[in-house]
């Protein structure tokens, strides 16, 4: 059996399932102030009367680190920086402390001049005495030659907790990207991992020994052992998981993805039957990051939304002010009118009705005509933020999952919906797209799905300098000498290996582990009139996909049977 467990801006959804069938799914409402009762409320309804030896794996997605960001609730961190010419490193700056070194390494990982050692020393005194734990250490070209970043590391010993180096996130180059994204793991390390820590200790009171997966941006998952050393990976789990629960049916055309929440609509696409992937990283809040995510763009606009009248017109959202006023909430909302207009049964139909009724009397409307109004001005503002988002999209390269699509233009043939107002909503969107739109089988809970048959994704990065006699692969700090003969087959064979390995070591079962590689370019090295050597890099990946269903390795179709 599988666990599958997604915690959205609303409500937290809960799957366990065995061999393709749903056995039991819970929904209840999401307390920000308390995740872990909540969270623990809905495993303990899920697995009620269950044999929890049968239980193989727990697969979640969760908004601490996501939030912690967005609201501001991250730890202090202490940055050390080293930058080189032609930047101004100032405008790096981003932690509670930021010290910058004078050393440099090139771009093909030379040392052109070393750092002053005094300066690591100095910045260790006074992260110390401003009570800074969290550090993050990130030298320009660290991928080429992480050399500089070990040894800040090195000089820092074990006073600080945690430190983060640049190189180990990403084998992507661009270094503003590479300093705010190994600012945001120190920076959320402390929440994320005081979370797990919780999360385990719960599941093992509950007599859940199975191994724990946390969902990533990129919508494959990583032990929860490995995310508490890379929390960062884990922030927008929650749109990768609504991915993954809309393409549970294998699909071959370009599509729309929607996940209509109670607080936002999250976004997605499909080109080819691929999901997109953001070419460079996730941008949150105000950090352009390397963090590998698929493609969502979310909107202020949910079932829990608040509508009010302005200037005679119905406007909803962007806040959501409490649950619908059918469940005694302060303001009407989009359930509300879904409840009047009896395609929603849940709390009472009179307060939604009245709530209804409220605006009507500013409209000059009975309630039935308020609630349709409300409902298209739903379907036309979801077109509007698809229209932009595609128009903004088809103006520069389609990157997916798996290859960038040169001169590729995203024209969706279909919709896929899932959410609590799917089906209701389902009619009026494929009304103003003016495309077929599909509900599949357990939408209210398809994204807890999507998070529980996630398999384990993985990725790196392989630079060989044959000129110099050096492989590195940074997410794996390696870095080590090769002969001159080093040729791009040798380099193909070398990152399929390592990818494998590490998706073993994130949590990759043998039978999910299908490596690929993704990017690979080999250039000749002149020197004079003579070729000195080869530049050769290959990128290597386990794709994102859907896993088999409760250790019988069968796919699911869209309606959860095998």
């Amino acid at each position: 059996m599988i666990i599958g467990l997604d915690v959205g801006g609303t409500h937290i959804d809960a799957v366990l399932l065995r061999g393709g069938h749903i056995l039991e799914n819970v929904k209840i409402p999401y307390n920000p102030a308390d995740t872990l009762e909540a969270i623990c409320t809905a495993i303990e309804k899920l697995i009620d009367k269950k044999d929890l030896s049968r239980i193989e794996r727990v697969n979640l997605s969760t908004t601490i680190s996501t939030n912690a960001v967005l609201e501001g609730r991250t730890s202090p961190v202490g940055m050390i920086i080293e930058s080189g010419p032609g930047l101004e490193p100032s405008s790096l700056a981003c932690g509670e402390e930021n010290v910058f070194l004078d050393g440099y390494i090139d771009h093909r990982g030379r040392e052109v001049a070393p750092f002053r050692e005094g300066l690591v020393h100095e910045a260790s005194r006074n992260f110390k005495k401003r009570g800074l734990s969290a550090v993050g250490i990130v030298t320009k070209f660290s991928v080429r030659n992480p050399s500089h970043e070990v040894r800040v590391k090195e000089l820092l010993g074990s006073d600080f907790y945690p430190v983060t180096m640049g190189h180990a996130l990403s084998g992507k180059l661009n270094f503003p990207r590479r300093v705010f994204t190994t600012y945001l793991n120190s920076a959320v390390y402390e929440r994320f991992n005081t979370f797990t820590s919780a999360i385990k200790r719960a599941f093992e009171d509950m007599g859940i020994k199975a191994p724990i997966n946390v969902l990533k941006a990129d919508g494959g998952t990583m032990s929860l052992e490995q995310a508490t050393s890379l929390p960062v990976h884990t922030i927008l789990s929650g749109p990768a998981a609504s991915v993954m629960g809309c393409i549970l049916s294998p699909a071959s055309g370009d599509a729309v993805l929607l996940d209509v929440g109670g607080t936002t609509t999250d976004i997605s696409f499909l080109a080819g039957g691929v999901p997109l992937l953001e070419p460079q990283g996730i941008k949150i809040g105000e950090y352009p990051t390397l963090v590998r995510a698929i493609f969502s763009n979310s909107i202020a606009l949910g079932g829990d939304s608040a509508v009010k009248v302005e200037d005679g017109r119905v406007v909803i959202g962007p806040r959501r002010e409490g649950p619908p006023a059918a469940l005694g909430g302060p303001m009407p909302t989009p359930s509300d009118a879904m409840i009047v207009k009896g395609m929603l049964h849940f709390g009472s139909r009179e307060k939604a009705y009245l709530a209804m009724k409220e605006l009507g009397l500013v409209l000059g409307m009975d309630p039935e005509s308020v609630a349709e109004i409300i409902l298209e001005k739903m379907g036309d503002m979801i077109k509007n933020a698809v229209d932009g988002i595609l128009l903004e999209l088809n103006s520069r390269p389609v990157y997916t999952v798996r290859e960038l699509l040169y001169g590729k233009r995203i024209q969706p043939r279909e919709v896929r919906i899932i959410g609590g107002p799917a089906k209701v909503l389902a009619p009026v969107i494929e009304r103003k797209l003016n495309i077929p739109c599909a509900v599949p089988d357990n939408y209210q809970v398809a994204n807890a799905i999507g998070a529980a048959l996630s398999r384990t994704t993985a990725e790196i990065t392989l630079i060989a300098d044959t000129a110099r006699g050096y492989i590195t692969v940074p997410e794996l700090g390696i870095r080590q000498k090769i002969d001159s003969g080093f040729t791009l087959k040798q380099a193909r064979s070398m990152a399929v290996k390592l990818v494998e390995e590490r998706a073993a070591i994130l949590g990759a079962s043998p039978e999910d582990i299908e490596a690929e590689i993704i990017e690979e370019s080999c250039f000749n090295m002149v020197r004079g009139f003579y070729t000195v050597g080869k530049n050769i890099r290959v990128k290597a990946q386990v794709k994102p996909g859907i896993t088999g269903c409760g250790g019988e390795g069968r796919e699911m179709d869209d309606e959860g049977r095998k």
